[in-house]
């Protein structure tokens, strides 16, 4: 069989295969990120995602979405900036943060081993808000923080459960300002989010007339 007929046969099955990884990439970051409304209509398996943290580590959907705002915007590759050498050449990035969640390899790697989900990936927006819930979660357990306490649960986030404990985010005027501005996107959000929720919650659906 002659190397044209060969393609002939296969050009197809990998134009199709070449379709599908084309359109299966992340999703565009939300165009609102003000309004939690919108973030879940643009991509509304987003909230299912996020019900389903929620449901499994009690940390408020809007908690948990604020987070992630102020993280990475939903970008799903974002890295940290690099450093610069002389001012001028690009230097190594200042950590290992990835994805939506801004995840270190460590922490991730800690996430995977606890939840046994080997397969998480920082660039998938499920596994990233699960990784945000259990985050959480430990740090209202270890730390004593409310669940619905935004401002706290990420200055945990941001410094570590040995850090927070160690209070080291209170020579970090900058952060604290990072953390007040996801405390009142969360309010923000919570606000929005009784009000739309329906709109995204499944419905039980009956077989008429069964």
């Amino acid at each position: 069989m002659k190397v044209t007929d060969i393609l002939k046969i296969f050009a197809p099955g990998i134009c199709l295969l070449l379709g599908l990884l084309w359109g299966c990439g992340p999703p565009s970051p939300p165009k609102n990120l003000d309004n939690l409304c919108e973030i879940f209509r643009q991509n509304r398996d987003w909230y299912d995602d996020a019900r389903a943290s929620y449901e499994r580590w009690g940390i408020p959907i809007p908690v948990m979405m604020a987070i992630l705002t102020h993280e990475s915007s939903y970008v799903a590759d974002a890295k940290p900036p690099r450093t610069t050498c002389l001012w001028i050449f690009p230097g190594p990035r200042p950590s290992s943060a990835y994805g939506y969640a801004q995840a270190k390899d460590a922490t991730w790697e800690e996430y995977q081993e606890s939840t046994g989900n080997s397969w998480a990936d920082r660039d998938d927006f499920g596994d990233a808000i699960d990784f945000v819930g259990w985050y959480c979660q430990l740090s209202h357990k270890k730390c004593h923080i409310s669940k619905n306490d935004a401002y706290n649960l990420y200055l945990a986030y941001h410094e570590g459960r040995g850090g927070f404990n160690r209070k080291t985010y209170q020579k970090k005027a900058w952060l604290l300002r990072v953390a007040k501005r996801v405390q009142a996107t969360a309010a923000r959000y919570k606000s929005q989010l009784a009000a739309c929720e329906g709109e995204f919650r499944k419905k039980g659906c009956c077989l008429w007339p069964f």
